[in-house]
């Protein structure tokens, strides 16, 4: 298994010699493929074809097929590169998907309790807002109280233990 630069696994074998399926096979390795082209050519031809044919003609189908081949390899490499940067890249956004989540879940949740507390808040700003009042009220009445025994038309004379009423002007 390998290991791409993000961290994350691919399930990708390396081969004997350090290299990936993705990776130009070693300058010693292109005798080996050049021979085994060579005989599965020689071997492939087919039962009812001149052995004198013309050898220019042979070259070409030879060259041909080695560039069919070569071409058909590269393509192979290329798409199993492309489907390991597909999986990483996969891998990659459900780790950032999951981050995303538990972001949302910890903001969601720090909301609620934002809420709660601010519900709270308000029912105690309105108790407090009624005692408030109540206690303008009695001070207000208090004041009222002092206020009215002060007036000089309030104060009660007697005359021969009779009470008088003060006038009222």
């Amino acid at each position: 298994m390998l290991s791409s630069e993000s961290g994350i696994e691919v399930p990708f074998p390396v081969f004997e010699g350090g290299f990936t399926p993705w990776d130009g096979p070693d300058p010693d390795f292109s005798s080996i493929f050049d021979q085994s082209s060579k005989t599965l050519i020689s071997d492939s031809s087919p039962a009812g074809s001149n052995s004198g044919s013309d050898p220019v003609v042979d070259e070409r189908k030879r060259r041909r097929m080695i560039s069919n081949r070569e071409s058909a390899r590269r393509s192979r490499m290329r798409k199993q590169k492309h489907l390991e940067n597909l999986r990483a890249q996969v891998n990659r956004l459900r780790v950032e998907n999951r981050e995303l989540k538990n972001r949302l879940r910890f903001t969601s949740h720090h909301c609620h309790l934002v809420q709660t507390e601010n519900h709270q808040l308000q029912s105690e700003e309105l108790h407090l807002r009624r005692k408030l009042s109540d206690y303008d009220r009695i001070l207000l009445l208090q004041q009222l109280q002092q206020f009215s025994t002060a007036w000089p038309c309030n104060i009660v004379t007697s005359v021969n233990n009779e009470q008088i009423p003060p006038l009222i002007i």
